[in-house]
């Protein structure tokens, strides 16, 4: 399986996100009915930190070999953020009727099964052109 348009999707999803976290965190929290309060702002600042890690991370590693038990760790960290984070996303978007909350919950689901396919699926390596 081809990995190079996952990866390259994943970082520009997990850049995005990052970056609203990072610089508008209160937008953010508003949209999905939050009243923001100066901890809860430190805090996605901080989340969106680690999605902009996620991100370079990702973009650095889209030409690599990944799955089985090639680049195991990346795609272990991948399937774990966007699984766990889906689950979250989903219970809350059960508890609250948000549809941001579910519109979040498909799209972190829809990267966790990708990874998850990526995980215990043998890599396929891109064809090299000849020239």
């Amino acid at each position: 399986m081809q990995t190079k348009i996952l990866m390259m999707l994943s970082a520009v999803f997990l850049a995005l996100l990052g970056l609203a976290t990072s610089y508008w965190p209160d937008k953010v929290l508003g949209m999905h009915g939050t009243v923001p309060d100066n901890a809860t702002l430190l805090l996605i600042q901080m989340m969106g930190a680690l999605y902009l890690g996620f991100a370079i991370l990702n973009w650095t590693a889209r030409g690599v070999l990944i799955g089985g038990i090639y680049a195991r760790p990346l795609a272990l960290g991948n399937l774990l953020h966007f699984a766990m984070v889906a689950v979250m996303l989903i219970k809350a978007a059960i508890k609250f009727g948000a549809v941001p909350l579910a519109t979040s919950a498909v799209v972190f689901s829809a990267f966790a099964i990708w990874f998850g396919v990526v995980l215990f699926t043998s890599p396929v390596r891109a064809p090299q052109s000849q020239g």
